[in-house]
């Protein structure tokens, strides 16, 4: 799982900020590292707010870290189209599950872009209530979440693939 961290905050110091510590959620760590190039972090930077620092690549980081003052985010997010802070919708969803951004599954960022993008299109009303009506949330292992369709109801979605969210 390639990752990223960043932290907002008004010092611009990133040194004064508390490690990334592993939270022992992964079965095999030292195959979860993260991998991303400095280079790599460079082309997301425009999907943040100017103010957001960015921690230096570091190899040793594991895709279940955890900081008091840093945020760890999956690629997928991103590679689609999102950027931060993300919508009413997607940000929603996180606060409400209490899901860190890295344990949902690329599906789920697809499902969320795609919905949030008929929200905007289409001017329809998408809240939590109608999300979880439809979709179930649904542990996939080491402590990762995907949707699996409610089988009551129509989906307004039936396939998301990478290509699907362009």
């Amino acid at each position: 799982m390639k990752k990223m961290s960043t932290h907002s905050s008004p010092a611009k110091n990133p040194d004064n900020n508390s490690p990334l510590k592993s939270q022992g959620l992964t079965k095999n760590p030292s195959m979860k590292l993260c991998r991303f190039t400095d280079p790599e972090v460079d082309q997301f930077r425009s999907f943040f707010p100017d103010d957001t620092i960015f921690r230096p690549f570091d190899s040793s980081s594991k895709s279940d870290c955890v900081s008091d003052t840093w945020i760890t985010f999956p690629a997928a997010p991103f590679q689609i189209g999102f950027t931060y802070p993300f919508p009413i919708l997607t940000q929603g969803f996180f606060t409400l599950t209490g899901l860190c951004y890295i344990q949902a599954m690329p599906m789920v960022w697809r499902v969320l872009y795609t919905l949030e993008h008929i929200i905007e299109q289409e001017g329809i009303d998408i809240g939590m209530s109608k999300l979880s009506q439809l979709y179930n949330l649904v542990s996939h292992s080491s402590y990762r979440y995907l949707f699996t369709s409610n089988p009551q109801k129509s989906q307004p979605i039936l396939k998301t693939t990478k290509n699907d969210t362009n």
